[in-house]
C-alpha cells in the first residue's frame, strides 16, 4: 500500500469520500503540478468569501456549500485545466462562460497561468447566497 493517492484520468486525485476540511486538504495536496497551487488558492478564496463553508470530497472532487449536501461549487482536475462547477451558475452575473447539459450549471476552466481570483471571488459570493444543489 502506498501513501500517495492514485491519479485518475487527467491527473485527478482519487481521494475517498469524506466531509470536512481534511479530505479537501488531502485532495489539494495530491493535485499534480501547477494545479496544486490553484487548488490552494481556490480553497483559501472560498474560506475567505464564505465564513463557515462546509467542505467535502465526493466523486473525487472537492465540494463547497453552506449546509451538508447542499453545494454551490466543485472542481475537478483535467489534463490541461481545472474545471470549476457552479451548480446555479446560470443565476450568476456575469454567467460563467462554459455551458452544461444541465440547464442551471455553468463551468469555468482555469488553465496554467490564468488570473482568476477577482472574477471567481465575485462568483463565489453570489453562488453562496443561492440555494445549494442537493447531491
Amino acid at each position: 500500500m502506498t501513501d500517495k493517492p492514485v491519479l485518475l484520468s487527467g491527473g485527478n486525485p482519487q481521494i475517498p469520500k469524506g466531509y470536512g476540511d481534511a479530505p479537501v486538504r488531502a485532495y489539494i495536496a495530491a493535485m499534480p503540478g501547477w494545479k496544486r497551487d490553484v487548488g490552494r488558492r481556490i480553497d483559501a478564496l472560498v474560506e475567505r468569501c464564505v465564513p463557515g463553508v462546509e467542505k467535502a470530497i465526493k466523486w473525487n472532487s472537492p465540494f463547497y456549500g453552506l449546509e451538508k449536501d447542499l453545494w454551490f461549487l466543485s472542481y475537478h482536475c483535467f489534463d490541461r485545466y481545472l474545471k470549476l462547477t457552479f451548480f446555479r451558475g446560470q443565476s450568476l452575473d456575469p454567467v460563467p462562460p462554459v455551458a452544461s447539459k444541465s440547464g442551471d450549471t455553468r463551468y469555468v476552466h482555469i488553465h496554467e497561468g490564468d488570473a482568476f481570483e477577482d472574477q471567481l471571488e465575485d462568483w463565489i459570493k453570489q453562488a453562496s447566497k443561492l440555494p445549494g444543489e442537493k447531491l
